[in-house]
């Protein structure tokens, strides 16, 4: 999956099942041997995720999923060069837990292979 329309339909995947909270569908979208980072800001707090292999990305997707839901989506600009895409969006993101909705401004770095994403880093900071 190297061309353009193709890496941009598996990244617009990855948002819908993120902002539908499908688990299964998000990790569908990562090739087994991936890597995932994510790195940003919450209440002034540093967050940091790192996991290597479906195996560690998994659990930490399932945290995402069951603790935020995201709402009110919106595309700001996309770039795509060869297997290599960078996103910006916004969204809204709430918490099941405190019920808090924050509007974050959030970029993902992605490298695709073989049809999936190969190497996700996501970069996140409230609006």
């Amino acid at each position: 999956m190297s061309g353009r329309r193709q890496v941009e339909e598996l990244l617009q995947g990855l948002h819908a099942a993120r902002i539908e909270g499908s688990l299964e569908r998000v990790c569908a979208c990562f090739s087994p041997d991936a890597r995932l980072r994510i790195a940003g800001s919450s209440d002034g707090k540093p967050i940091a995720i790192a996991a290597a292999g479906i195996s560690q990305i998994r659990p930490w997707l399932g945290i995402l999923v069951k603790t935020f839901r995201l709402s009110d989506y919106e595309l700001r600009s996309l770039t795509i060069e060869g297997t290599r895409a960078a996103a910006h969006w916004r969204v809204d993101i709430h918490s099941k837990i405190t019920g808090a909705m924050v509007a974050t401004e959030l970029v993902d770095l992605i490298e695709v292979r073989d049809g999936r994403i190969g190497s996700f880093v996501e970069f996140f900071m409230p609006c």
